[in-house]
């Protein structure tokens, strides 16, 4: 890993394109076919489409060799870039349990916070494939076909268009390759779950003229399990066992004359009679659930690649390239099963019904059907081609290079959902029944011949057979599909010369298309079934884009100049939905002297809404958060702003949140709502957009052989965020930030009823919007010294870090902006310092690393006021709750070993985490609504230990 300068690339390529000038003067035919072999040489560097003699860049690009990627002993692409200092929580994780869609079970990068949806994934500097929500899913990428991966960290819309706000992620993959090689990985958790095997195979044959590598990979990653670690066993972790606790299993019935609440004695299963019952006490723990027990922590997966890659040399300037790739990706992931309440499904026992403990009343009721987990079973099928064709030619006495190509991308998605329940049938099986035989049978004729059996609901666990939950059960299945049509033209090249070198061009067009639909199953979209509605999808746009980026060399060998150079590139680009948008940038080089390089850019970026943005049908989720009105752990307990607002909206006095339980939350963890919120699209969207500015310097003392510095500052804002804002910020825009336009989206209770209690929120919109902007500014400062050779080897320090000073996001015009650096902002970690130090030791066939990584403190929530709180009275202007909590640093060390035996075999032996270091309880995470415990997705949560094998033939 290195930071890169373009600083030498200048150089070099002026020397060379200078003298390649003079010579085309003279030459004859054979050295103009010297000159040409010589370009074909030249490459693009990531982050600009002018070509060059090296590799190195003036803008801040974090590089990841094959041998840093092995030596990080991971083997999914966005696991390593996770690693990166400047790398966020993915906007989907393995351990959000509680998301929805077809991106679930996919793994995202997320560079400087930004989001996924903002950093742009390439391969050989080729968009890849993206999804209806706009992310690319980097499992379908093999690491055994990586050479290197590219960070531009950095805006870079004017080069490559949309998504590249945060930055661009560019996967180099193995352009020649001589023989053969394999590898086998086995790595599981200190617990025994979460066992990783790999088995991958590369074959390739170069030629003068022909280069093809073939390749094809398996990997199967089992599920990690909540009820195997006591992090993750309880909602609101170890310490709080009884807290967070769900619906039980065991009938719960509502009196229609009192309103009293019963729930049927564990074990009995005589429902109809009320003396087998019990009054609710929403205070005990006796009649509920933990949830946990029955959910993974995080998801398994099971991928399978296939991929091709060939380069013809059609004459000695025209190369002919192409490249396919296919890769199924299986997840699973499980839930406990539904919480079945009148209050959410509309069912209620029938007056006439054998299992009324109130006949001749519709009794409403509560049940958990644990028999039943909810299992999302997802596949996924990507297939990609990339055509193309690439060459040299003389133009203007210089060296041009030129390239076109087509990429096709499609992704097949479909989920499968079990453990749901059809509630047509339902409401059949718990309809009135007759006695027949001495047995009970549904009562109509009809529904009886259909296969209708009378459920027990109220029994609890092992009292229903399986003829019932046959009948009662669906299985749902939803499909999505998108598809990428794009083509490109490029070509580079010298215009003239300057005293200080070649002033290069480079332009080129694109057209591409994006379609897509998604089709949910049609009885969870007519909310027959207890799994989360959602509409059809469907919709597509094009772009045509043109772009031109110059670099100037201005001044060299001067003074307080040995190089200054300035690259100014603008791309143009017309979408078919909302127009066109141009995006400028700017950079600069300067090297006062030798040793030091200066560098700098100011760049406009944008993101154009995705499909689902614009025509995504109107979903479902049940959210955790915590009320602000709640008085007791809410603002209004605390602010009395706060309070004032609350009863304005007509929240009574003492109003307390209640959770699906019934029961009154304990903590400022809050609750997961009773009824279901929605969130939708909207076809009015307008892009995003961006500045970002940078500066900064590289500094190689020629005193010191082998040893850099940099650091580097950016400045990141974008406005017109396109964002669904969830519950939690809602109802802290409208109440802790008094923010009216928030208001409007969300409806409460007038009455009491069997699920929601006089004021609780009974209704809430999280469509999406333009609204807001996010500032992020901060440091990422590398040292990096590979060590003169010694007797015992050679030795390789390299530290990375990124220091973040400011993360601020506004949601919309005179809201109080929210500051979240130093704290644990939902899942997101935003770290005021995270780094990486590895050193690395190489002796003849051996070789060894070992890695820190280190995470600064966070702020948190309190547990409560009393308990967990390190500052009770804490507050701010935007802190949705009374007091905080302040997490401690965290630091996981990684080390491997490996020797490389004579007959070309590498053993490989590592332990990450090697101290099973383990991260505190973040009890933001458990407010997020993601299902998950309170427990950092960015953390180790126990020593994970691998083998490899390597063998090269």
């Amino acid at each position: 890993m290195k930071q890169k300068t373009l600083l030498a690339t200048a150089i070099a390529a002026a020397l060379v394109l200078q003298s390649w000038s003079v010579a085309a003067q003279d030459a004859s035919s054979s050295d103009a076919n010297q000159s040409s072999a010589k370009s074909l040489e030249t490459i693009t560097v990531t982050g600009s489409r002018i070509r060059s003699v090296d590799v190195e860049t003036s803008q801040p690009i974090f590089t990841m060799d094959r041998a840093a990627i092995q030596a990080t002993g991971l083997t999914n692409v966005n696991d390593i870039l996770a690693r990166m200092p400047s790398a966020g929580t993915p906007d989907i994780t393995p351990q959000d349990t509680l998301a929805s869609g077809a991106d679930v079970g996919g793994r995202y990068v997320n560079i400087r916070n930004l989001g996924s949806q903002r950093t742009l994934v390439l391969v050989n500097g080729r968009r890849w494939s993206t999804s209806l929500n706009g992310l690319t899913d980097l499992s379908t990428i093999p690491v055994a076909m990586i050479e290197r991966i590219d960070v531009l960290k950095d805006g870079a819309s004017s080069i490559y268009g949309s998504d590249a706000i945060g930055g661009v992620v560019n996967i180099i993959t193995r352009e020649k390759f001589d023989g053969a090689e394999a590898n086998v990985y086995y790595g599981q958790n200190g617990k025994g779950d979460g066992q990783t095997q790999n088995y991958d195979f590369t074959w390739g044959h170069s030629t003068a003229k022909n280069s093809i590598i073939v390749g094809a990979s398996y990997q199967n990653t089992d599920p990690m399990w909540n009820n195997e670690r006591s992090e993750t066993s309880y909602a609101q972790g170890p310490r709080h066992p009884n807290a967070g606790l769900g619906l039980g299993p065991w009938g719960r019935v509502v009196d229609p004359n009192t309103g009293n609440q019963y729930v049927i004695n564990h074990g009995a299963t005589d429902s109809g009679n009320l003396a087998n019952y019990h009054l609710y006490d929403p205070t005990s723990t006796a009649d509920k659930y933990n949830t946990q027990s029955d959910m993974t922590f995080r998801a398994g997966s099971k991928l399978k690649n296939l991929f091709l890659q060939d380069r013809y040399k059609l004459t000695d300037n025209i190369t002919l390239r192409g490249a396919a790739n296919y890769s199924t990706r299986d997840t699973s992931s499980q839930l406990a099963g539904y919480p079945l309440q009148t209050g959410n499904t509309g069912l209620t026992i029938d007056p006439n019904n054998a299992y009324n403990p109130f006949p001749g009343n519709s009794t409403e009721f509560f049940r958990r059907t644990v028999e039943m987990p909810r299992v999302t079973l997802g596949n996924s099928k990507l297939a990609h081609i990339d055509l193309g064709a690439e060459g040299f030619f003389q133009f203007l006495g210089h060296d041009w290079s030129w390239d076109a190509g087509y990429t096709y991308s499609q992704n097949k998605i479909r989920q499968i959902t079990t453990g749901n329940i059809y509630l047509p049938n339902a409401a059949k099986a718990l309809g009135p029944t007759t006695t027949i035989n001495g047995q009970v049978e549904c009562a109509n004729v009809a529904d009886r011949a259909a296969g209708c059996v009378p459920w027990n609901v109220l029994a609890g666990p092992g009292a229903t057979p399986d003829s019932v939950w046959s009948y009662i059960s669906h299985v749902g299945t939803s499909r999505q599909t998108s598809s990428t049509d794009d083509y490109t033209a490029n070509v580079s090249g010298g215009l003239f010369d300057l005293p200080a070198g070649t002033v290069n061009l480079a332009v080129g067009v694109e057209h591409r298309g994006e379609k897509g639909n998604f089709r949910p199953d049609a009885a969870d979209s007519a909310g027959l079934t207890t799994n989360l509605a959602s509409a059809p999808t469907s919709g597509a746009y094009n772009t045509n884009e043109a772009y031109l980026e110059l670099d100037v060399p201005l001044l060299r060998d001067l003074p307080g100049a040995q190089e200054f150079g300035i690259n100014v590139a603008s791309r143009y680009s017309h979408y078919s939905n909302f127009g066109s948008t141009t995006n400028n940038k700017y950079s600069f080089r300067w090297r006062p002297f030798a040793d030091l390089l200066v560098r700098g850019t100011y760049a406009e970026g944008f993101r154009a809404p995705t499909i689902n943005d614009l025509y995504g049908g109107t979903g479902q989720s049940f959210e955790t958060f915590l009320d602000p009105c709640d008085s007791k752990f809410g603002a209004a307990a605390s602010n009395a702003g706060v309070a004032q607002r609350c009863a304005a909206s007509g929240v009574p006095a003492n109003y307390r949140q209640i959770d699906q339980t019934g029961a009154q939350i304990g903590s400022t963890g809050g609750g997961q709502t009773p009824v279901a919120f929605l969130s939708g699209s909207n076809s009015n969207l307008k892009p995003e957009t961006s500045i970002t500015r940078t500066l900064g310097l590289v500094y190689s003392p020629h005193q010191v052989q082998g040893l850099d510095f940099t650091v580097d500052y950016y400045n990141i804002y974008v406005k017109n965020i396109i964002s669904s804002v969830d519950a939690q910020s809602i109802l802290n825009y409208c109440y802790v930030q008094n923010d009216p336009s928030f208001c409007g989206r969300f409806t409460r209770a007038s009455s009491n009823s069997a699920s929601l209690v006089n004021g609780s929120v009974n209704s809430l919109n999280e469509s999406l919007a333009n609204l807001g902007t996010l500032k992020t500014e901060g440091y990422d400062v590398g040292i990096h010294y590979r060590l003169p050779e010694t007797a015992i080897g050679t030795f390789r320090i390299a530290s990375d870090s990124t220091y973040l000073t400011k993360y601020e996001t506004v949601s919309g015009p005179g809201a109080i902006p929210v500051t979240p650096v130093g704290f644990m902002y939902g899942e997101d970690g935003l770290y005021r310092l995270r780094s990486n130090l590895q050193v690395d030791w190489a002796y003849q066939a051996f070789g060894a690393s070992w890695t820190i990584r280190y995470y600064s403190g966070l702020k948190d929530q309190c547990y409560t006021a009393t308990v967990e709180c390190s500052s009770p009275n804490y507050t701010n202007a935007w802190w949705g709750m009374t007091g905080m909590s302040q997490k401690g640093s965290v630091a996981f060390n990684d080390a491997q070993v490996h020797y490389t035996a004579p007959w070309k075999g590498t053993f490989t032996v590592g332990v990450n985490n090697i101290f099973n270091k383990k991260g505190p309880f973040y009890y933001a995470v458990t407010t997020s609504g993601t299902g998950s415990s309170p427990y950092n997705p960015a953390f180790d949560i126990d020593r994970y230990w691998y083998v490899s094998y390597n063998q090269k033939f």
